[in-house]
């Protein structure tokens, strides 16, 4: 039998109260509460409690305090991802960033989600993970939901809702976010 965290993971409805995960909340909080308000600023403390809170990280991880996050455990980045005051990581799934990934203020990345229906919604939630691939940008205040796969070299538009996967080498804006142009690609010549 599946424990609740391992049903968590694998995006089955799963107890967010049961003991193992309120432990990893509370010891996620513990970090957090002494990254954001104890060290603040980017310092070695700082650093060795991010290699604590975020043990799944490449070289090169940059977070600017505040920083929120559900566990931690749960986020898997590359080389060089920069995260950019106030962003909140709800990473009840996996949340795989890639390598040279720049996530600007306010940025929410969620891969919480709860049923429609309003008896299960009382007792259970589940949760989907999100990717977002190499060498992407994050646009301020952009909301990145659950499930969601942004491939690589994208820009998300300040303000943006990606609800939906988007392409490689794509520029999308917009609630919801929609593909704007394709970027990288040599500019057509008129005939």
């Amino acid at each position: 039998m599946k424990t609740e965290k391992e049903k968590m993971i694998s995006g089955e409805y799963y107890n967010a109260f049961d003991p193992e995960l309120l432990k990893g909340r509370r010891a996620a909080k513990n970090l957090l509460h002494s990254l954001n308000v104890k060290e603040y600023r980017v310092t070695k403390k700082a650093k060795e409690i991010l290699a604590t809170l975020i043990p799944n990280a490449g070289a090169g991880l940059y977070i600017e305090p505040p920083f929120h996050c559900d566990y931690g455990y749960n986020i898997f980045c590359g080389d060089n991802v920069y995260f950019n005051v106030n962003c909140v990581v709800l990473d009840c799934a996996p949340v795989n960033i890639g390598s040279n990934v720049f996530i600007a203020p306010n940025v929410q990345i969620y891969t919480a989600s709860h049923p429609l229906d309003a008896e299960l919604r009382k007792t259970l939630e589940n949760a989907y993970p999100v990717t977002i691939g190499d060498d992407c940008w994050i646009g301020g205040n952009s909301v990145i939901c659950p499930g969601v796969t942004i491939g690589k070299g994208c820009v998300i538009g300040a303000g943006s809702v990606v609800t939906k996967d988007i392409p490689d080498n794509s520029l999308a804006v917009g609630n919801p976010a929609k593909i704007i142009r394709k970027l990288n690609q040599e500019p057509q010549q008129n005939t």
